[in-house]
Formats: C-alpha cells, sequence, structure tokens
C-alpha cells in the first residue's frame, strides 16, 4: 500500500513507520519536522500543517489510506484546542480527498461500567486536556457521513517493549490481562494499526488492543 502517516516522528507514529516499512509499504511521512522522521527505505518525508487543509489534501492525494498519529503537544497549555482542531482538519482533508483513514487516539475514551476513564477523578492531570480532546474528536467522527475511518484507542498501559504479534482487540472497553492490567507495547498497538489497514474490519468504528 501507499501510505499517508500522520504524526510519524511522534512515539506512536514512530513505531507504525517502522511496521509499516517491514511490511514493505511506501510511506509518505508527514510531519511538522520531517528531518526528525526516521530514514527508512520507502519513506518519503513530508512537511505540512495538519490545520492547513489544502496543504494536508494534497500530501495524501497519492497513498491507499491515511493513518493519523498526530498530538497536539503534551506539555502544551493549548493541547486540547490543538489536538481537537487537527483532528478534526486531518478528518476533512481525508473526507475530501476520498480516502479511508485510521486515527490513533487515546484511552481516556475507554468505558468501564459505562463511565469514560478521562472522566474519573483520579485521571492524571497531565493527560487530561490531550485525553479529553481526542474523545470529542472520536465524538466528532461519529457524526461524520461520507469519510471511512476507524479510530484507536491503545491500552491503558502503554510502552516501549516488544513486537510479539499476540493480543486481543476489543472496542469501546480495554482489554484486560489475566493480572487485571490493560496493557501493550507500542511494536504491538503499531501491528494492530496495519492490521486494520491491511484488512479492514472496525470501519466507522474505534477498537482497542491489548493482551
Amino acid at each position: 500500500m501507499k501510505i499517508a502517516l500522520i504524526g510519524a516522528s511522534g512515539f506512536v507514529g514512530g513505531a507504525v513507520l517502522k511496521e509499516a516499512t517491514s511490511r514493505g509499504h511506501a510511506v509518505s511521512a508527514i510531519a511538522r519536522s520531517p528531518e526528525k522522521v526516521a530514514p527508512l527505505d520507502g519513506v518519503t518525508a513530508v512537511k505540512a500543517d495538519v490545520t492547513d487543509a489544502g496543504a494536508l489534501k494534497a500530501a495524501i492525494a497519492d497513498s491507499d489510506i491515511v493513518i493519523s498519529a498526530f498530538n497536539g503537544g503534551w506539555g502544551d497549555p493549548d493541547i486540547y484546542a490543538k489536538h481537537l482542531a487537527g483532528s478534526k482538519a486531518i478528518a476533512a482533508a481525508a473526507k475530501a480527498a476520498g480516502k479511508r483513514v485510521i486515527i490513533v487516539g487515546g484511552a481516556g475514551s475507554l468505558e468501564i461500567d459505562g463511565k469514560q476513564l478521562v472522566d474519573a477523578p483520579d485521571f492524571p492531570a497531565a493527560y487530561k486536556d490531550g485525553a479529553l480532546a481526542a474523545r470529542d474528536a472520536l465524538a466528532a467522527l461519529r457524526k461524520e457521513s461520507g469519510l471511512d475511518w476507524s479510530f484507536v484507542s491503545p491500552a491503558i498501559l502503554l510502552a516501549p517493549g516488544e513486537r510479539t504479534g499476540k493480543f486481543r482487540l476489543g472496542t469501546d472497553q480495554p482489554v484486560f490481562d489475566a493480572k487485571g492490567e490493560s496493557r501493550i507495547s507500542v511494536e504491538d498497538l503499531a501491528v494492530a494499526i496495519l492490521d486494520e489497514a491491511a484488512t479492514p474490519k472496525h470501519s466507522g468504528k474505534r477498537f482497542t488492543a491489548g493482551y
């Protein structure tokens, strides 16, 4: 496939980039700082601002699918506004270009007993605004028509680790392991994302992955 990957220089985006190239896909790596994109075979780094709809539409025009690992910027006091605006602009560009899009969001909008994690009083304050923006971006996607989208929430615990290729998928609730933990390596999250890109099973839906 020809993949347009937004946020290719970030934590999740970098893992997706590595997994995509290992499968032989050609990737247009779209980033604010293209010099930070890993120099891998089959990768073309492209500088684009996600809030520039025209530039973004042009950047994804030749792709078969768009994968967005965009993040508004952890630690930025304006992360809520920036992440939500960027997410909506990415969806709009994908819709205008007629492309399927997979958007990576956070775990905060996953639900336990009908309540989203981000609404819990002990949700980490440092991640709250970003999680709220991702939650609202998902709500906006669910109102979309004419856009082929999927939204992926990682497990609650996401960290560098091993690529095992062995995990379980869920929808709106976290996937817990035998120890009662919801966790996955960023390498295996990338596997789940590229699997969905290759064989869509969650069009118009959110999915999650964990051990």
